[in-house]
């Protein structure tokens, strides 16, 4: 016996049964201590951030195992994060625009239509990220047309102005994200236009949540939602 002695889920008494597992009183709910401790555990680690492959290493779990429980989590924290402006966005704020490119592929003068735009909010310390619609959509064209040069310059330009906000003295709530999130997504090995919403959400709550209250959020979303 682990010493668990309330449902996950409703918070009611459990009763053990004898393979292991345990039951719920009142929503029924069936489930092992074992896995919910794994799960737990996961959470853990996605909130201290330590990579799906340590992670992984440290459980004894295949990588793909945990990813797909990292990704969860991504969506989680991107509802959440969207349920959290909602509730607080007739505040006072203010908004910029970030554009963000792999350091890989800033003196690609194609690469601008691989960037990935977002605004930011603020509101009190903490900020809300919109994702703009790609150029991506448009690259073809652009380069049938030889504008790529354009809009390389325009590009260029940005990263100038970028640049001087960096160094300046603007120390506010946006500001502290761009740097918080630059050193974040370079902690991946690179990320998929279709993962990089989330894991843009993900840099928000992180940066939102102070780490002592990350795993208590979590941990009550992901419950609350899924059946283990």
């Amino acid at each position: 016996m682990n010493g668990q002695t309330h449902c996950i889920y409703c918070k009611h008494t459990l009763y053990y049964l004898s393979d292991g597992m345990v039951k719920c009183s009142v929503c029924k709910k069936k489930y092992s201590p074992m896995r919910i401790n794994q799960i737990k555990t996961l959470i853990q680690f996605f909130c201290n951030d330590e990579n799906a492959l340590e992670a992984s290493r440290s459980l004894n779990l295949t990588y793909v195992t945990v990813s797909k429980y990292y990704q969860k989590f991504r969506h989680i924290c991107a509802e959440y994060c969207e349920d959290h402006y909602h509730l607080h966005r007739t505040q006072e704020s203010q908004y910029e625009e970030y554009l963000y490119i792999e350091k890989s592929k800033r003196r690609d003068k194609t690469a601008i239509f691989d960037s990935h735009n977002f605004l930011t909010f603020s509101y009190g310390e903490r900020v809300y990220t919109l994702l703009m619609p790609s150029l991506n959509m448009y690259k073809q064209q652009f380069l049938e047309d030889n504008l790529e040069g354009v809009y390389y310059k325009e590009f260029s330009k940005f990263m100038r102005m970028s640049k001087i906000i960096k160094i300046s003295e603007h120390d506010n709530a946006i500001t502290k994200f761009w740097h918080y999130f630059e050193q974040f997504i370079t902690t991946f090995k690179g990320v998929s236009k279709e993962h990089f919403p989330y894991y843009l959400k993900e840099a928000e709550f992180k940066f939102n949540t102070p780490i002592k209250e990350r795993v208590a959020i979590l941990e009550d979303l992901y419950f609350r939602s899924n059946n283990p």
